[in-house]
């Protein structure tokens, strides 16, 4: 496939998707040219390692073996840090965002906020922090969310077979919400939810707004 087409990434994602059919969410996960390969132990990995390498060789297909990391314990994927403890922010990425200066217009006040948000699900109360910049009237708010992202936690993986923790709030500006599981005595955060409330919204008494929390954190 030639670069350069518009179509082209799409194209080639329908065919990896096609390629690995019966093996993405299983054994792998797959964007673009990028497989990542899972195991619950190093017998499993191995086993769901040789599906994938047989699925690709009887299409063709081929690896370049010096972009190939094998047996690893943590990954970097998508701008995520991958390992059996859970998913933590990519310290190259944290790094800009704590190197970024001061946004001086809207361009640059957008572009962090864009860099920031792909990270919101790490950062708790997200929204709330966030408001300020984007009336472009606070520079604590800036501050802020650089502290946060570059203190994030690990967010554990979401297991289906056990029950799941939703915890709601409101305030004036913003909806929060935690969704969590417990293992053993620990309760682990699969991932914080925030959203600003729009103009009418704000206008809700208490109990709309908290139940208007429950209703989007769900």
């Amino acid at each position: 496939m030639p670069f350069g087409l518009c179509n082209a990434p799409a194209t080639f994602e329908r065919l990896m998707e096609l390629v690995l059919t019966g093996l993405i969410g299983d054994a792998c996960l797959v964007y673009l040219d990028d497989i990542i390969i899972v195991g619950r132990t190093f017998e499993e990995h191995f086993q769901n390692l040789e599906r994938v390498l047989m699925k690709i060789q009887s299409t063709n297909l081929k690896f370049s073996p010096k972009k190939c990391s094998l047996f690893k314990r943590q990954v970097s994927l998508l701008g995520y840090v991958v390992s059996e403890e859970g998913i933590r922010t990519d310290p190259e990425k944290i790094a800009a965002v704590k190197e970024w200066p001061v946004p001086k217009d809207k361009t640059q006040v957008r572009a962090f906020l864009g860099l920031c948000s792909y990270y919101r699900r790490f950062v708790k109360n997200f929204a709330d922090i966030a408001k300020p910049l984007h009336d472009e009237s606070c520079n604590i708010a800036f501050q802020e969310l650089k502290n946060r992202l570059c203190k994030t936690p690990v967010l554990g993986y979401p297991n289906a077979g056990k029950e799941f923790i939703v915890d709601t709030d409101a305030s004036d500006i913003g909806l929060g919400g935690v969704l969590s599981q417990r293992n053993g005595d620990q309760e682990i955060v699969i991932a914080y939810f925030s959203k600003s409330l729009s103009k009418p919204e704000r206008n809700y008494c208490v109990t709309r707004r908290e139940l208007l929390a429950v209703v989007k954190s769900l």
